[in-house]
């Protein structure tokens, strides 16, 4: 993936659109509009990520089910209150968006179909944990800036030696990671009846900590 150095949020996703296309919302005169993207993964399965896209990157482009596009853009969070709770929502916000016309192009696109790049901080202490099956898995939430003073905090989950490094990092510590995007699906207890519902998260493939750049001291400072 190619990016920008000075881009904290980078976003790449290939796939075939999956879902009618719907207005979600309008901001300063500009509306927007919701999506599912299946994502294919080399396990022959897929991820069924949602997208948001500006009415500006769709004029004059036929965007409907069963066609396959590429996107170019962010993985943006937000909170809703759902139940009288807020809820962390993420969506693929979209900055650009090709339209892949041949069957050349879609093969191409989906040899990497769902590639990200987060910088940012640790924001809750990670958890680690290991599976029935003894594989090592950490949950965290990266903190990634964005302009006009907004964060997006994102949940990522890291495997095996990655996982047991993220073990003993703090809250404040600067990471860099590289991964793909993945829904997973989850059983929760809503009014005594099991429903079934889809998380979102970054599967970390690879990560880099930043030393001597982190909020360690400033956190010390606070809690003193």
């Amino acid at each position: 993936m190619a990016n920008n150095p000075n881009e904290t949020n980078v976003v790449e996703i290939a796939g075939k659109v999956v879902s009618p296309i719907e207005f979600s919302h309008e901001m300063y005169g500009e509306g927007f509009y919701n999506f599912y993207l299946e994502v294919p993964r080399l396990s022959e399965t897929v991820d069924v990520l949602p997208v948001t896209i500006s009415e500006r990157l769709i004029i004059n482009l036929d965007l409907k089910e069963g066609i396959y596009v590429k996107i170019f853009g962010q993985l943006r969070s937000y909170n809703r209150y759902v139940d009288g709770s807020s809820k962390l929502l993420l969506t693929v916000f979209a900055r650009d968006i090709k339209l892949l016309k041949t069957q050349e192009e879609i093969k191409e696109a989906l040899k990497s179909p769902n590639e990200i790049f987060l910088d940012g901080y640790i924001c809750k202490p990670p958890v680690y944990r290991t599976t029935p099956f003894g594989r090592e898995i950490s949950d965290l939430l990266l903190a990634v800036n964005r302009a006009y003073n907004k964060s997006d905090y994102i949940p990522c989950i890291a495997w095996g030696r990655n996982a047991r490094f993220c073990d003993n990092i703090l809250v404040g510590d600067h990471l860099k990671v590289w991964g793909r995007i993945q829904s997973r699906e989850y059983q929760k207890k809503v009014n005594n009846e099991i429903e079934t519902k889809v998380a979102y998260e970054v599967s970390i493939s690879k990560l880099e900590y930043i030393e001597n750049d982190n909020n360690r001291m400033e956190l010390a400072k606070e809690e003193a």
